[in-house]
Protein backbone atom coordinates (compact mmCIF):
# COMPACT_ATOMS: atom_id res chain seq x y z
CA UNK A 1 0.00 0.00 0.00
CA UNK A 2 1.07 3.66 -0.69
CA UNK A 3 0.86 5.92 2.32
CA UNK A 4 -0.37 9.70 2.00
CA UNK A 5 2.78 10.41 3.10
CA UNK A 6 4.49 9.09 0.28
CA UNK A 7 2.80 11.40 -2.08
CA UNK A 8 5.37 14.30 -3.11
CA UNK A 9 3.03 16.66 -4.38
CA UNK A 10 -0.05 17.51 -2.31
CA UNK A 11 -0.37 21.41 -2.97
CA UNK A 12 -3.63 22.58 -4.18
CA UNK A 13 -4.35 18.41 -4.87
CA UNK A 14 -8.41 18.09 -4.09
CA UNK A 15 -8.13 14.80 -1.68
CA UNK A 16 -11.56 12.37 -1.24
CA UNK A 17 -10.72 11.14 2.57
CA UNK A 18 -12.71 8.32 3.39
CA UNK A 19 -13.22 8.17 7.19
CA UNK A 20 -15.08 6.26 9.60
CA UNK A 21 -17.40 9.06 11.34
CA UNK A 22 -20.00 6.99 12.19
CA UNK A 23 -19.71 8.08 16.02
CA UNK A 24 -22.63 7.02 18.75
CA UNK A 25 -25.72 10.01 18.15
CA UNK A 26 -27.99 10.88 21.10
CA UNK A 27 -30.89 13.42 20.00
CA UNK A 28 -28.07 14.66 17.24
CA UNK A 29 -25.53 14.78 19.82
CA UNK A 30 -22.19 12.77 19.87
CA UNK A 31 -22.16 10.84 22.92
CA UNK A 32 -18.50 9.56 21.95
CA UNK A 33 -15.83 11.34 19.83
CA UNK A 34 -12.82 9.04 19.75
CA UNK A 35 -13.32 8.02 16.77
CA UNK A 36 -13.84 11.76 15.46
CA UNK A 37 -9.93 12.33 17.70
CA UNK A 38 -8.62 10.09 15.86
CA UNK A 39 -8.33 10.72 12.72
CA UNK A 40 -7.76 14.45 13.58
CA UNK A 41 -3.53 14.02 12.79
CA UNK A 42 -4.87 13.07 8.85
CA UNK A 43 -6.72 15.96 7.95
CA UNK A 44 -3.89 18.35 9.84
CA UNK A 45 -1.10 16.68 7.42
CA UNK A 46 -3.21 17.43 4.29
CA UNK A 47 -3.98 20.89 5.16
CA UNK A 48 -0.45 21.48 5.91
CA UNK A 49 0.46 20.46 2.48
CA UNK A 50 -2.15 22.48 0.73
CA UNK A 51 -4.58 20.61 0.28
CA UNK A 52 -8.88 20.98 -0.31
CA UNK A 53 -10.44 17.94 1.41
CA UNK A 54 -14.08 16.35 0.62
CA UNK A 55 -14.70 14.18 3.47
CA UNK A 56 -17.13 11.26 2.79
CA UNK A 57 -18.32 9.20 5.42
CA UNK A 58 -21.64 7.40 7.01
CA UNK A 59 -23.66 6.91 9.83
CA UNK A 60 -25.78 4.36 10.88
CA UNK A 61 -27.86 2.01 8.22
CA UNK A 62 -30.46 3.92 6.93
CA UNK A 63 -30.42 1.47 3.85
CA UNK A 64 -30.02 3.48 0.56
CA UNK A 65 -32.90 5.86 2.02
CA UNK A 66 -32.29 9.43 3.31
CA UNK A 67 -32.79 9.79 7.54
CA UNK A 68 -32.45 13.24 8.86
CA UNK A 69 -31.52 11.54 12.63
CA UNK A 70 -28.25 10.36 10.74
CA UNK A 71 -27.35 13.09 9.05
CA UNK A 72 -23.45 14.26 9.53
CA UNK A 73 -24.87 17.51 10.52
CA UNK A 74 -23.47 16.99 14.12
CA UNK A 75 -20.47 15.41 13.16
CA UNK A 76 -19.60 18.64 10.60
CA UNK A 77 -20.26 21.00 13.77
CA UNK A 78 -17.81 19.15 15.87
CA UNK A 79 -15.18 19.30 13.12
CA UNK A 80 -15.62 23.01 12.85
CA UNK A 81 -15.01 23.26 16.38
CA UNK A 82 -11.59 20.89 16.89
CA UNK A 83 -10.16 22.18 14.00
CA UNK A 84 -11.47 25.85 14.04
CA UNK A 85 -12.34 25.47 9.99
CA UNK A 86 -14.66 26.83 8.37
CA UNK A 87 -16.52 23.30 6.99
CA UNK A 88 -18.95 22.92 4.86
CA UNK A 89 -21.91 20.04 4.73
CA UNK A 90 -23.02 19.55 1.07
CA UNK A 91 -26.95 18.20 1.20
CA UNK A 92 -27.07 18.06 -2.00
CA UNK A 93 -28.01 14.32 -4.28
CA UNK A 94 -24.47 13.56 -4.74
CA UNK A 95 -25.17 12.27 -7.63
CA UNK A 96 -25.58 15.79 -8.97
CA UNK A 97 -22.65 17.11 -7.13
CA UNK A 98 -19.45 18.01 -9.74
CA UNK A 99 -15.82 18.83 -8.78
CA UNK A 100 -16.17 22.64 -9.68
CA UNK A 101 -19.45 22.86 -7.35
CA UNK A 102 -17.15 22.03 -4.30
CA UNK A 103 -14.89 25.04 -2.60
CA UNK A 104 -16.84 28.13 -3.94
CA UNK A 105 -15.41 30.46 -0.86
CA UNK A 106 -11.95 31.26 -1.23
CA UNK A 107 -11.10 30.34 2.56
CA UNK A 108 -12.43 27.13 3.02
CA UNK A 109 -10.24 23.98 2.15
CA UNK A 110 -12.96 20.84 4.05
CA UNK A 111 -16.27 20.28 2.68
CA UNK A 112 -18.25 17.06 3.98
CA UNK A 113 -20.58 14.92 1.59
CA UNK A 114 -23.74 13.77 3.39
CA UNK A 115 -23.92 10.54 5.03
CA UNK A 116 -22.92 7.82 1.79
CA UNK A 117 -24.86 5.17 3.29
CA UNK A 118 -28.33 7.49 2.05
CA UNK A 119 -27.68 5.98 -1.42
CA UNK A 120 -28.46 2.07 -2.25
CA UNK A 121 -24.98 2.18 -4.67
CA UNK A 122 -22.24 2.73 -2.16
CA UNK A 123 -23.45 -0.36 -0.14
CA UNK A 124 -24.20 -2.52 -3.49
CA UNK A 125 -20.18 -1.69 -4.45
CA UNK A 126 -21.48 0.99 -7.69
CA UNK A 127 -18.86 0.79 -10.16
CA UNK A 128 -20.74 3.97 -11.37
CA UNK A 129 -21.33 5.71 -8.08
CA UNK A 130 -17.74 5.23 -7.35
CA UNK A 131 -16.43 6.13 -10.38
CA UNK A 132 -18.66 9.43 -9.95
CA UNK A 133 -17.21 9.97 -6.17
CA UNK A 134 -13.80 9.86 -7.65
CA UNK A 135 -14.50 12.16 -10.34
CA UNK A 136 -14.31 14.75 -7.92
CA UNK A 137 -11.26 14.92 -6.44
CA UNK A 138 -7.22 14.17 -7.71
CA UNK A 139 -6.35 11.43 -5.34
CA UNK A 140 -8.36 9.31 -2.98
CA UNK A 141 -7.09 8.82 1.05
CA UNK A 142 -8.61 5.71 3.11
CA UNK A 143 -8.19 6.82 6.77
CA UNK A 144 -11.35 4.47 7.28
CA UNK A 145 -10.19 0.83 8.19
CA UNK A 146 -12.90 0.52 10.60
CA UNK A 147 -14.44 0.00 7.45
CA UNK A 148 -12.19 -1.96 5.37
CA UNK A 149 -13.96 -5.03 5.73
CA UNK A 150 -16.78 -3.71 3.73
CA UNK A 151 -16.61 -4.10 0.03
CA UNK A 152 -18.78 -0.90 -0.36
CA UNK A 153 -18.23 1.81 -3.32
CA UNK A 154 -15.97 4.05 -1.14
CA UNK A 155 -13.77 1.68 -0.16
CA UNK A 156 -13.49 -0.54 -2.73
CA UNK A 157 -14.98 0.25 -6.09
CA UNK A 158 -13.35 3.83 -5.73
CA UNK A 159 -9.50 2.96 -6.10
CA UNK A 160 -9.92 1.43 -10.39
CA UNK A 161 -10.99 5.11 -10.76
CA UNK A 162 -8.06 7.46 -9.17
CA UNK A 163 -4.47 7.39 -7.59
CA UNK A 164 -5.42 6.13 -3.78
CA UNK A 165 -3.36 5.76 -0.94
CA UNK A 166 -3.82 4.61 3.14
CA UNK A 167 -4.20 7.63 5.55
CA UNK A 168 -2.01 8.16 8.52
CA UNK A 169 -4.23 6.08 11.13
CA UNK A 170 -5.03 3.50 8.59
CA UNK A 171 -1.24 2.73 8.84
CA UNK A 172 -0.97 3.15 12.09
CA UNK A 173 -3.39 -0.10 12.58
CA UNK A 174 -1.85 -2.44 9.84
CA UNK A 175 1.77 -1.88 11.76
CA UNK A 176 0.19 -2.41 15.18
CA UNK A 177 -1.50 -5.42 13.94
CA UNK A 178 1.24 -6.88 11.93
CA UNK A 179 3.43 -6.57 15.00
CA UNK A 180 1.00 -9.14 16.30
CA UNK A 181 0.32 -11.79 13.90
CA UNK A 182 3.67 -11.37 12.27
CA UNK A 183 6.93 -9.13 13.73
CA UNK A 184 5.85 -10.77 16.84
CA UNK A 185 8.23 -10.60 20.15
CA UNK A 186 7.74 -13.30 21.84
CA UNK A 187 6.51 -14.36 24.49
CA UNK A 188 3.35 -13.64 23.29
CA UNK A 189 -0.15 -13.54 25.13
CA UNK A 190 -3.87 -12.68 23.87
CA UNK A 191 -6.95 -12.08 26.53
CA UNK A 192 -10.03 -12.74 24.10
CA UNK A 193 -13.43 -12.66 25.72
CA UNK A 194 -16.69 -11.80 24.40
CA UNK A 195 -20.11 -13.61 24.77
CA UNK A 196 -20.14 -16.00 22.21
CA UNK A 197 -17.06 -18.70 21.75
CA UNK A 198 -18.44 -19.29 17.98
CA UNK A 199 -18.22 -16.26 16.84
CA UNK A 200 -14.20 -15.83 17.88
CA UNK A 201 -12.91 -19.32 17.17
CA UNK A 202 -11.31 -18.70 13.78
CA UNK A 203 -9.63 -16.07 15.49
CA UNK A 204 -8.33 -18.18 17.97
CA UNK A 205 -7.79 -21.02 15.69
CA UNK A 206 -5.78 -18.33 13.52
CA UNK A 207 -3.62 -17.02 16.42
CA UNK A 208 -2.70 -20.45 18.36
CA UNK A 209 0.11 -20.86 15.78
CA UNK A 210 1.78 -18.01 16.60
CA UNK A 211 0.74 -17.04 20.32
CA UNK A 212 2.65 -18.72 23.33
CA UNK A 213 -1.23 -17.80 25.73
CA UNK A 214 -4.53 -17.56 25.15
CA UNK A 215 -7.17 -16.67 27.93
CA UNK A 216 -10.65 -16.94 27.65
CA UNK A 217 -12.39 -15.02 29.58
CA UNK A 218 -15.86 -13.51 29.78
CA UNK A 219 -18.72 -15.17 28.31
CA UNK A 220 -17.13 -17.09 26.37
CA UNK A 221 -15.14 -19.05 29.19
CA UNK A 222 -18.52 -20.09 30.65
CA UNK A 223 -18.88 -22.85 28.03
CA UNK A 224 -15.45 -23.96 28.59
CA UNK A 225 -16.14 -24.34 32.54
CA UNK A 226 -19.31 -26.43 31.60
CA UNK A 227 -17.33 -28.83 29.22
CA UNK A 228 -15.08 -29.05 31.72
CA UNK A 229 -17.37 -30.73 34.02
CA UNK A 230 -18.85 -27.74 36.31
CA UNK A 231 -22.00 -26.16 37.20
CA UNK A 232 -22.67 -22.59 35.82
CA UNK A 233 -25.84 -21.73 36.81
CA UNK A 234 -27.63 -19.36 35.15
CA UNK A 235 -24.50 -18.05 33.50
CA UNK A 236 -24.44 -17.15 29.78
CA UNK A 237 -23.70 -19.54 27.77
CA UNK A 238 -23.88 -21.03 24.01
CA UNK A 239 -25.11 -24.05 23.13
CA UNK A 240 -23.79 -26.80 20.53
CA UNK A 241 -20.04 -25.46 21.30
CA UNK A 242 -18.30 -29.06 22.66
CA UNK A 243 -16.58 -29.19 19.10
CA UNK A 244 -15.55 -26.09 19.20
CA UNK A 245 -14.16 -26.34 22.48
CA UNK A 246 -12.41 -29.88 21.44
CA UNK A 247 -11.02 -28.17 18.37
CA UNK A 248 -9.03 -25.31 20.27
CA UNK A 249 -7.50 -27.59 23.09
CA UNK A 250 -6.53 -30.07 20.43
CA UNK A 251 -4.70 -27.32 18.22
CA UNK A 252 -3.32 -25.90 20.91
CA UNK A 253 -1.46 -29.17 22.54
CA UNK A 254 -0.34 -29.59 18.61
CA UNK A 255 0.85 -25.77 18.97
CA UNK A 256 2.11 -25.77 21.99
CA UNK A 257 0.29 -22.72 23.02
CA UNK A 258 -1.10 -22.80 26.77
CA UNK A 259 -5.10 -22.48 26.44
CA UNK A 260 -5.75 -20.53 30.51
CA UNK A 261 -9.48 -20.10 31.28
CA UNK A 262 -11.16 -19.45 34.94
CA UNK A 263 -9.88 -21.54 38.36
CA UNK A 264 -12.22 -19.17 40.19
CA UNK A 265 -14.75 -16.65 39.36
CA UNK A 266 -17.35 -13.61 40.90
CA UNK A 267 -20.97 -14.67 41.15
CA UNK A 268 -23.91 -12.84 41.73
CA UNK A 269 -27.65 -13.89 42.19
CA UNK A 270 -28.29 -11.24 39.17
CA UNK A 271 -26.84 -8.32 37.01
CA UNK A 272 -27.05 -5.65 39.72
CA UNK A 273 -26.18 -8.04 42.46
CA UNK A 274 -23.14 -8.34 44.64
CA UNK A 275 -19.77 -10.06 44.17
CA UNK A 276 -18.99 -13.84 45.67
CA UNK A 277 -15.84 -15.33 44.87
CA UNK A 278 -16.04 -19.33 44.56
CA UNK A 279 -13.76 -22.03 43.24
CA UNK A 280 -15.39 -23.39 40.01
CA UNK A 281 -16.92 -26.71 42.02
CA UNK A 282 -18.73 -24.40 44.13
CA UNK A 283 -20.81 -22.61 41.86
CA UNK A 284 -25.03 -23.18 42.52
CA UNK A 285 -27.93 -23.52 39.94
CA UNK A 286 -29.09 -19.88 40.42
CA UNK A 287 -25.98 -18.01 40.15
CA UNK A 288 -24.26 -15.94 37.70
CA UNK A 289 -21.13 -16.07 36.52
CA UNK A 290 -20.00 -12.11 36.21
CA UNK A 291 -16.26 -12.08 36.67
CA UNK A 292 -12.93 -13.89 37.02
CA UNK A 293 -11.94 -14.59 40.67
CA UNK A 294 -8.03 -13.83 42.34
CA UNK A 295 -6.67 -16.84 41.48
CA UNK A 296 -7.29 -16.06 37.97
CA UNK A 297 -6.35 -12.38 37.73
CA UNK A 298 -3.35 -13.66 39.89
CA UNK A 299 -2.61 -16.31 37.15
CA UNK A 300 -3.16 -14.00 34.08
CA UNK A 301 -0.82 -10.78 35.74
CA UNK A 302 1.94 -13.48 36.02
CA UNK A 303 1.47 -14.66 31.79
CA UNK A 304 1.41 -11.01 31.15
CA UNK A 305 4.17 -10.27 33.59
CA UNK A 306 6.35 -13.18 31.36
CA UNK A 307 5.23 -11.86 27.89
CA UNK A 308 6.79 -9.21 25.81
CA UNK A 309 3.42 -8.69 23.35
CA UNK A 310 -0.02 -8.84 24.73
CA UNK A 311 -3.72 -8.49 22.66
CA UNK A 312 -6.61 -7.69 24.17
CA UNK A 313 -9.92 -8.18 22.87
CA UNK A 314 -12.77 -8.62 25.28
CA UNK A 315 -13.47 -7.46 29.02
CA UNK A 316 -13.07 -10.44 31.80
CA UNK A 317 -16.32 -9.91 33.17
CA UNK A 318 -20.12 -7.88 33.15
CA UNK A 319 -18.17 -4.39 33.28
CA UNK A 320 -20.99 -2.14 33.50
CA UNK A 321 -21.53 -3.49 36.96
CA UNK A 322 -18.41 -1.85 38.81
CA UNK A 323 -18.83 -4.74 41.51
CA UNK A 324 -17.83 -7.24 38.60
CA UNK A 325 -14.93 -4.76 36.90
CA UNK A 326 -12.20 -6.36 39.14
CA UNK A 327 -10.75 -8.56 36.31
CA UNK A 328 -10.83 -6.03 34.05
CA UNK A 329 -9.30 -3.05 35.96
CA UNK A 330 -6.68 -5.50 37.57
CA UNK A 331 -5.65 -6.87 33.87
CA UNK A 332 -5.37 -3.32 32.88
CA UNK A 333 -3.39 -1.93 35.33
CA UNK A 334 -0.56 -4.88 34.83
CA UNK A 335 -0.92 -3.97 31.07
CA UNK A 336 -0.17 -0.11 31.84
CA UNK A 337 2.63 -1.00 34.59
CA UNK A 338 4.72 -3.13 32.07
CA UNK A 339 3.73 -0.62 28.98
CA UNK A 340 5.42 2.47 31.20
CA UNK A 341 7.99 0.67 31.58
CA UNK A 342 8.62 -0.23 28.11
CA UNK A 343 8.49 -3.58 29.01
CA UNK A 344 5.84 -4.96 26.33
CA UNK A 345 4.24 -3.85 23.47
CA UNK A 346 0.28 -3.53 24.34
CA UNK A 347 -2.82 -3.64 21.47
CA UNK A 348 -6.48 -3.27 22.26
CA UNK A 349 -9.43 -4.02 19.92
CA UNK A 350 -13.47 -4.30 20.31
CA UNK A 351 -16.09 -2.01 21.36
CA UNK A 352 -16.36 -3.15 24.90
CA UNK A 353 -12.63 -3.02 25.36
CA UNK A 354 -12.31 0.44 24.14
CA UNK A 355 -15.57 1.18 26.15
CA UNK A 356 -13.58 -0.16 29.29
CA UNK A 357 -10.31 1.81 28.44
CA UNK A 358 -12.34 4.66 28.50
CA UNK A 359 -13.94 4.25 31.38
CA UNK A 360 -10.37 3.80 32.99
CA UNK A 361 -9.08 6.66 31.35
CA UNK A 362 -6.04 4.35 30.39
CA UNK A 363 -6.15 4.09 26.59
CA UNK A 364 -2.91 6.51 26.64
CA UNK A 365 -1.13 3.63 28.25
CA UNK A 366 -1.49 1.01 25.46
CA UNK A 367 0.88 1.00 22.35
CA UNK A 368 -2.65 0.73 20.21
CA UNK A 369 -6.29 0.63 20.78
CA UNK A 370 -7.93 0.14 17.80
CA UNK A 371 -11.67 1.30 17.05
CA UNK A 372 -12.47 -0.55 14.33
CA UNK A 373 -14.65 -3.80 15.76
CA UNK A 374 -15.28 -5.93 12.45
CA UNK A 375 -12.55 -5.10 10.35
CA UNK A 376 -10.08 -5.55 13.89
CA UNK A 377 -11.53 -9.56 14.42
CA UNK A 378 -11.57 -10.25 10.45
CA UNK A 379 -7.87 -9.39 9.93
CA UNK A 380 -7.29 -11.68 13.32
CA UNK A 381 -8.95 -14.33 11.49
CA UNK A 382 -6.83 -14.11 8.82
CA UNK A 383 -9.00 -12.49 6.16
CA UNK A 384 -8.00 -10.22 3.02
CA UNK A 385 -10.19 -7.57 3.79
CA UNK A 386 -11.78 -5.51 0.47
CA UNK A 387 -10.09 -2.15 1.69
CA UNK A 388 -6.70 -3.26 2.06
CA UNK A 389 -6.63 -5.30 -1.04
CA UNK A 390 -8.27 -2.64 -3.43
CA UNK A 391 -5.38 -0.16 -1.72
CA UNK A 392 -3.32 -2.88 -2.89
Amino acid sequence: MRSIKDEPNLNQKKVLLRLDLNVPLSEGKITDTTRIDKILPTINFLLKYGTKIIILSHVGRPNGKIEKTLSLKPICENLKIKLNQNIELISKNLKEVKSEDLFNSHDQKIVILENLRFYEEEEKNDNVFAKHLASLADIYVNDAFSCSHRAHASISEITKFIPSYAGLQFNLEIEALTKITSEIKKPITCIIGGSKISSKINIIKNLIPKFDNIIIVGGMANNIIKYKGYEIGKSIQENGCEQIIEEIFFLSKKESCKIIFPEDVAVGKSLNGSPEIKELNNILKDELILDIGPKTIKTINQLIEKSSTILWNGPAGYFENSKFANGSVEIAKKIVEKNKNNAIYSVAGGGDTVALLNILETTNHFNFVSTAGGAFLEYLEGKELPGIKALN
